[in-house]
């Protein structure tokens, strides 16, 4: 069992008892754009947007990509505020998030909560009106499902929370293709797989960085419970099947001879980092010697590669 310590005093108070309101304007600004985690939705776009390559077998409707664009920034970005909601009295003990808007007090938790439902609201209605219903629903799923499922019933509750709260960060590709097609079908399917096994091996990396900030607040990372090696055998397991499953698409014909040299070449590699880790892992290294963030950089290479791939395939087939 874990059981999570934490402060009592109010979030969103640290290091501050100023009104939020009072703040220069252009500092409230950037403090709401924090909210939603920019850098994280641009990895969210990355799959998104190749994806309507592919169900295009082309360029798509460049007005399309844009609503699309615009309404998945909108629901990850409710999504990530209402995260930051649920979660400011960890992220005020935790180092990687002690300047979070919440935490510094920019904004206030009431601003955080309608902020965070304004932008899910407005972004399903944008995604029904403009593109196209199924998609509106996709995407309310993904912000449900990162909000309750892993925020407030997984995430403090069970290692496994970063394997099945990353559905909701698979979802993008599902939303793409349907922007296009206005339905599904295999192809989104294993990009969405490859991405469920990705996610892991992407976190866990930087998980093992920061275990000492999770274990403060009694939040059960894999990396918190359990040994370098055990995680690093999990990372290699999880590589493996990342990789199968994007060589997935070719026979299947949605893809050619280009993706599938990017997938077997990015692939290789990612499974040369990994195996190099869990090397370490077994020489019970520490500290810089583990260097367990390389495959952190390079996951987010890998998965940039993997989806530019599938956008330029169709153009070379």
């Amino acid at each position: 069992m874990c059981v999570t310590a934490v402060e009592s005093r109010p979030a969103g108070m640290t290091g501050t008892s100023q009104n939020p309101s009072r703040r220069p304007f252009g500092a409230r600004v950037m403090a709401f754009v924090a909210l939603t985690k920019p850098r994280i939705i641009e990895l969210l776009l990355i799959t998104t947007v190749p994806v309507m390559f592919l169900a295009e077998q082309g360029v798509p409707d460049l007005g399309l990509v844009l609503l699309t664009c615009l309404g998945g920034y909108l629901s990850a970005g409710g999504a990530n505020a209402l995260n930051m909601y649920i979660d400011r009295d960890i992220d005020a003990l935790m180092d990687r998030t002690s300047q979070r808007p919440l935490v510094t007090g920019m904004v206030s938790p009431r601003e955080c909560l309608v902020f965070g439902v304004t932008l899910a609201v407005v972004s399903t209605l944008l995604f029904g009106l403009t593109v196209n219903w199924l998609s509106a629903w996709l995407s309310l799923g993904a912000l449900l499902f990162y909000v309750v499922v892993y925020t407030m019933i997984l995430k403090r509750r069970t290692s496994q929370n970063i394997v099945w709260g990353g559905i909701a960060g698979c979802m993008p590709v599902l939303i793409g293709w349907s922007a296009v097609t206005d339905s599904l079908s295999w192809a989104p399917v294993i990009l969405f797989l490859v991405i469920f096994f990705w996610t892991p091996p992407h976190y866990w990396p930087l998980s093992m960085k920061v275990k000492d900030d999770y274990a403060r607040v009694g939040v059960p990372m894999l990396p918190v419970i359990a040994s370098n090696k055990t995680v690093a055998r999990q990372i290699v397991a999880y590589s493996w099947a990342m990789v199968f499953v994007s060589l997935l698409l070719t026979p299947l014909g949605y893809t050619g001879w280009f993706y599938t040299v990017v997938a077997l070449a990015a692939g290789g590699w990612w499974l040369w980092e990994a195996h190099a880790l869990q090397g370490r892992a077994r020489t019970e290294a520490t500290g810089g010697k583990l260097k367990e963030m390389r495959l952190f950089h390079w996951s987010i290479t890998y998965v940039s590669l993997l989806f530019v791939a599938v956008a330029v395939d169709p153009f070379l087939r």
